[in-house]
């Protein structure tokens, strides 16, 4: 009998759904739309009836399945209660408790859990990816926002009040830019893929710089991969956004390493496929921050997680960290 489990990740717009082997390879996958109805009842329902069309078609692949249980990565996803708590991307207003829903779907199986997006990509950087062996690991998304995953002596900190590990909201710049948050001089303002682009507009404002590559993109066409491609092509602009990005990336990483003295640290998310361009200036900056007793003992190290795939990957880890309970 093989066991799986399935991996759900609400989004803004779509929710991804897939179901997944032990070695974290996705078996079938699907999605449904997020809606923007706002009804989560209804939203149950069909994400109740996708999950299992989703389980007819891996078990006509293969008869001997079993499916031990669900789970749900999601903005503002609260472990200890199981809801979505105030998600500002979300239709569905205030608290909603949608592992109590989901199990009235799903009364047999073994797990229903839920948590934020970045909790269930460091579970699934423990489950499955470069964090298997380690007990004392950080994982940072870095993509429309920057999430944080805490992983203390093998378990996930979730606080006292499931919130805990928002290391993208630590004020970096004291009266700094507006974060999405609303507060300002986060690191989220300035390590984001959004951050990115707004660094790398300052510059061409600075340097007048219109021979940059970058300087005939308007600011809603603009993303990090473009700017990753313009530093392949030598731009000065674009190379002084991925410095930049790992000054403050690397000093918000010295901050998380005072607090939890990490093994490693590891880095998920769209800015990341720039490889060096990202990683060195992060670590050298990190280095420059650091107390004595920590200077070359933390190691930040891409992500292992399938970018395609590793929000449903992710989520699914959820239920294996369950079932060790």
């Amino acid at each position: 009998m093989k066991r799986v489990a399935i991996g759900v990740d609400v989004g803004g717009t779509n929710t991804a759904i897939g179901v997944v082997d032990p070695e974290g390879n996705v078996m079938v996958k699907d999605n449904i739309s997020t809606p923007s109805h706002g009804d989560i009842e209804r939203y149950i329902s069909d994400l109740a009836d996708a999950i299992k069309e989703l389980i007819k078609s891996v078990k006509l692949l293969n008869k001997d399945i079993e499916i031990l249980g669900i789970g749900i990565g999601a903005p503002n996803g609260n472990y200890y209660s199981g809801t979505i708590e105030y998600a500002p991307n979300l239709s569905f207003k205030g608290v909603v408790h949608v592992v109590k829903l989901l199990r009235t779907h799903f009364s047999d199986l073994e797990a229903v859990a839920l948590t934020n997006d970045a909790n269930a990509a460091a579970i699934g950087e423990m489950i499955y990816g470069g964090a298997k062996d380690m007990k004392n690991f950080v994982l940072f998304t870095l993509g429309t926002g920057v999430g944080s995953g805490l992983v203390v002596n093998g378990d996930l900190v979730y606080g006292h009040d499931g919130f805990a590990g928002e290391c993208g909201h630590t004020t970096l710049v004291p009266g700094g830019r507006m974060c999405g948050c609303t507060s300002l001089g986060h690191l989220e303002a300035y390590c984001s893929a959004p951050g990115m682009k707004r660094t790398a507009f300052e510059l061409l404002a600075y340097y007048n710089a219109t021979d940059s590559v970058l300087a005939n993109k308007s600011y809603n066409e603009l993303d990090s991969k473009m700017i990753y491609e313009a530093a392949v092509e030598g731009d000065k602009v674009a190379l002084e956004v991925f410095e930049k990005t790992g000054a403050w990336l690397g000093q918000g990483l010295a901050d998380t390493v005072h607090h939890l003295s990490p093994e490693a640290i590891f880095l998920f998310g769209g800015p990341t496929a720039a490889g060096d361009y990202i990683f060195k200036p992060t670590k050298k900056h990190m280095e420059k921050h650091l107390l004595p007793i920590f200077k070359d003992k933390i190691k930040i190290l891409p992500s292992e997680l399938k970018p395609g795939d590793a929000a449903i990957v992710g989520a699914s880890a959820l239920v294996w960290k369950e079932l060790e309970k």
